[in-house]
């Protein structure tokens, strides 16, 4: 193994035992002392991360090009870093004290996955990595929802199985992404079931399986699933977003159910509602910039000459 790959394996033991630790001391202090130990770790991390600010800064250029000055594009990564340190201490601090949710959580438009629930066949509850989303799920699943999430496997299975675990404690059900049949399966069975199924759709999907649509007026590889899932089951699309205020409540805000634009070609329809989802994302990351995660390669994926022509039936729906 070459140097590089040992780097790679050091910092990833470096993550897991650093969130093992943060677990069990974190949660054996008082909130406000875990804030002020918070705020010292935030201004010692942004100093030690020059690669994913780099990464940062890169998207945030090919997102806003002029629109944004170098000094608001670091203000905002700035604001970015200190937010997604607080979502963690967050979600580690509050999975251990569930009721601290009925403070720092408020929602708006409640009632609008409450309608989509009452039609009986599901919800495709579309979000993001913005804001502290982990939070976002949680707190749906302590206030009596049935809810799943679809997802990736992280690269590190011992990290995998112990976010698995808190999950599961949260009553938050994790449906991974591979093997894709079962995944298929799993959420199929979920909405036909009447119960929530939280998919993220803003990373890049690559060129298997995944359509191009416009991202911040580039193209952006994205995933077809949640589209096709929910017509098959006959689900509502929800689009739902957590953001933090100035005073540090956490707001969820629930669209109305997206209504499908209507298209004679199948695959046309399917992209025209990726189309449309990747919009509303992209109108939330312009309203609250430094909620999204810039520290990933949104575009890494370019468009191939016969773009989107791939069968998006027979790449999504494999499995009944």
């Amino acid at each position: 193994m070459d140097w590089n790959g040992r780097k790679k394996i050091l910092r990833r033991d470096a993550a897991r035992y650093a969130m093992f630790t943060a677990y069990w001391a974190l949660n054996r202090l008082p909130y406000g002392m875990v804030k002020g130990i918070l705020r010292f770790l935030i201004g010692v991390g942004f100093l030690v991360t020059g690669r994913l600010k780099k990464i940062a800064r890169e998207s945030l250029r090919i997102a806003f090009g002029k629109e944004k000055t170098d000094a608001q594009i670091e203000e905002i990564i700035k604001k970015c870093f200190s937010n997604f340190g607080q979502g963690m201490v967050e979600m580690i601090y509050f999975n251990e004290h569930l009721n601290m949710m009925d403070k720092y959580v408020v929602f708006e438009g409640k009632e609008n996955i409450d309608a989509a629930l009452a039609k009986g066949k599901g919800v495709m509850a579309v979000t993001a990595h913005f804001g502290n989303f982990p939070l976002l799920m949680m707190n749906m699943a302590r206030l009596g929802y049935k809810c799943s999430v679809l997802m990736r496997n992280t690269r590190d299975p011992k990290i995998d199985e112990f976010l698995l675990q808190k999950r599961n404690e949260a009553g938050l059900k994790t449906i991974f992404a591979l093997p894709r049949k079962k995944a298929v399966m799993d959420t199929l069975r979920a909405l036909r079931n009447n119960e929530i199924v939280f998919i993220l759709m803003d990373q890049n999907f690559g060129s298997s399986g995944g359509v191009f649509v416009d991202f911040f007026g580039q193209k952006a590889a994205t995933a077809p699933g949640p589209i096709v899932l929910a017509q098959r089951a006959g689900a509502a699309i929800v689009p739902i977003f957590i953001r933090r205020r100035e005073d540090d409540i956490n707001v969820v805000a629930v669209e109305p159910e997206m209504e499908l634009e209507k298209r004679d070609d199948y695959d046309e329809m399917v992209i025209a509602n990726v189309a449309k989802i990747t919009k509303i994302i992209e109108g939330y990351i312009r309203r609250y910039p430094h909620e999204w995660g810039w520290m990933h390669r949104r575009w890494k994926t370019t468009p191939p000459e016969n773009m989107n022509t791939t069968s998006i039936k027979e790449a999504e729906t494999d499995g009944d």
